[in-house]
C-alpha cells in the first residue's frame, strides 16, 4: 500500500464509528432529540453532528433548533439517550479486532476518541476491544478536543513516537481535521456514504485486505 507508510511507528485509532458500531446508538439518540423539536433527521442533519464531543453535538443542534441558547440543555439530553442506548450493547465493526491485533503486533497503538471516557470505556468493552489498547484518550481528558489537534499529539507523545511518523484512522471530517492538524498520514473509512474526506488511504471497510496486508509489512520492517 504506497499511501500508507511502512516506516510508521505508531497508529492512533477513532472509536466511534470506526472500530464500533456506536454511530447507530448515537442516530437514535439524534433522531429523537431532532423530532422532539419538530425537525427530520437524515444525511444533512447527521452531518452537523458527526464526529463532534456532545458539548458541540448540542451546540450544532440548538443552533439549527433556533434556540442558541439550549446548547447545554441539549448536550445533557444527548447523552443520556446514548448511553441508554450504548447500554444494550455494540458490536465491533468489520475487520476491526484483526488490524487492530495486526497493529499491536508491531507497532504501539492508542485509541483517540471525540466521546466523553464514560462512553468510550462502554464501547470498547461492548466490542471486546478493550484489552487491546494500553493507552485510550476521550474528550473530557483534553482541553481541545476534535477538530483541535491535542488528542492525537497527546496519543503521540505517549506512545513514544512523533505525529509525522505516526497513521490516524478516522471516519469523519471532524477527525480527519483533528489528525491532520496534527501531522499525522491519516486513513479514512466513512461513516457517511460520499463523504469527501482528506485521506492518504480511502476504504469502505477496516476489514480490506490491503489493510492487513499493510499491517504485515509494518511488523516485517520492525524486525529488520
Amino acid at each position: 500500500m504506497r499511501s500508507l507508510p511502512t516506516s510508521t511507528e505508531a497508529v492512533v485509532f477513532d472509536c466511534d464509528g470506526l472500530l464500533v458500531d456506536t454511530e447507530a446508538c448515537w442516530t437514535v439518540a439524534e433522531s429523537a432529540i431532532f423530532a422532539a423539536h419538530g425537525h427530520l433527521f437524515g444525511p444533512e442533519q447527521k452531518a452537523l453532528v458527526i464526529g463532534r464531543t456532545v458539548e458541540a453535538a448540542g451546540e450544532a443542534m440548538a443552533q439549527y433548533f433556533g434556540r442558541p441558547r439550549t446548547g447545554a440543555e441539549l448536550a445533557a439530553e444527548l447523552l443520556e439517550r446514548v448511553r441508554t442506548e450504548l447500554s444494550r450493547g455494540a458490536a465491533a465493526l468489520p475487520g476491526a479486532a484483526e488490524l487492530v491485533r495486526a497493529c499491536r503486533a508491531a507497532v504501539p497503538i492508542a485509541v483517540a476518541s471525540n466521546s466523553p471516557r464514560e462512553l468510550l470505556d462502554a464501547a470498547l468493552r461492548s466490542a471486546g476491544l478493550a484489552d487491546y489498547f494500553t493507552y485510550s484518550f476521550a474528550a473530557d481528558e483534553v482541553r481541545s478536543p476534535k477538530p483541535a489537534p491535542e488528542l492525537y499529539l497527546t496519543a503521540c507523545e505517549a506512545l513514544g513516537t512523533t505525529p509525522k511518523r505516526s497513521v490516524a484512522f478516522e471516519d469523519s471530517a471532524t477527525g480527519v481535521a483533528s489528525a491532520r492538524a496534527a501531522g499525522l498520514h491519516v486513513a479514512v473509512v466513512p461513516s457517511l456514504p460520499g463523504a469527501d474526506l482528506d485521506h492518504d488511504w480511502l476504504g469502505t471497510s477496516l476489514a480490506e485486505p490491503e489493510l492487513l496486508d499493510w499491517a504485515g509489512e509494518l511488523r516485517d520492517s520492525t524486525l529488520r
